[in-house]
Parts: C-alpha cells; structure tokens; sequence
C-alpha cells in the first residue's frame, strides 16, 4: 500500500504559516503594551520622586518649579493612557485573529489525524488479509 498522503498537506502548510504570522503580530502589539507600560510606571517614580524631593519646600520658585514639572508628568501620563487604550485593543485584534487561525489550523490537523488512523486501519486490514491468504496456500 503506498505511504500516507493527506491531500490538504499544502493547506495545512499555509494555515500554520498565517499562524506563526498571528502570533509575531500579537508579540510586538504586547510589547508596545509593555512599553507603554514601563514609561508610565517610569512617571510613577518621577511623582514620587518629586514629592519627596520637595517635602516640607517652601521656596514659591520650588513650588512653582514643582507645580509646573507635575502638569508636564500629568499630560505624559494622560497621553501614555490614551495610547494604552489604543494598544489595548490593537492587542485583542490580534488575539482574535490568532484565535481564528488556530481554529482553522486544528480542524485540519484533526483531520488529518482521522485521515490517518484510517490509513492506518486500512493497511491493518490489507495486511491481515495477506497473512489469511498466505496462511491458506501453505
């Protein structure tokens, strides 16, 4: 019986590649997440470290100087917000797409597994049959 040929091998190829694809595209958008992310915990420190820095000042040049850096962190913050939200559903985009693709991609590898256990099956029976036959002409 000749070997084992699953006739969407091709297909099966393609979904797998469009897969790998997904995948890539849903890492960089989690990075950009990740990004976003530091710079603003980056902020965070910077708040902090404002706050300590100026504990108990009470120079009006330092406090204006302090009041004036908080509204800069303050609209750095605001913006990394607004782009995190972006990024947020960029990111589930990509995750729907990778859900999809994997979804094609396990419907033909089951498939090809059925296809296979019955190809299995089959060259089971064949060579059963064979060793009946051979069996009865001794």
């Amino acid at each position: 019986m000749k070997k084992f040929e699953f006739e969407l091998e091709k297909v099966l190829e393609f979904r797998n590649f469009e897969k790998q694809k997904a995948e890539g595209e849903l890492a960089k958008a989690l990075a950009v997440e990740t990004e976003i992310n530091q710079n603003l915990e980056t902020i965070a420190m910077q708040y902090a470290a404002l706050n300590k820095s100026m504990k108990g000042s009470l120079d009006f040049t330092d406090i204006m100087s302090q009041s004036r850096y908080t509204n800069l962190l303050n609209y750095q913050k605001e913006e990394l917000l607004k782009q995190l939200a972006q990024a947020k559903i960029v990111s589930e985009e990509k995750r729907g797409v990778l859900r999809e693709c994997m979804k094609k991609t396990i419907a033909l590898e089951k498939l090809k597994e059925k296809q296979l256990a019955d190809w299995k099956q089959a060259v089971d029976y064949e060579e059963a049959e064979l060793l009946d036959e051979t069996v009865k002409h001794q």
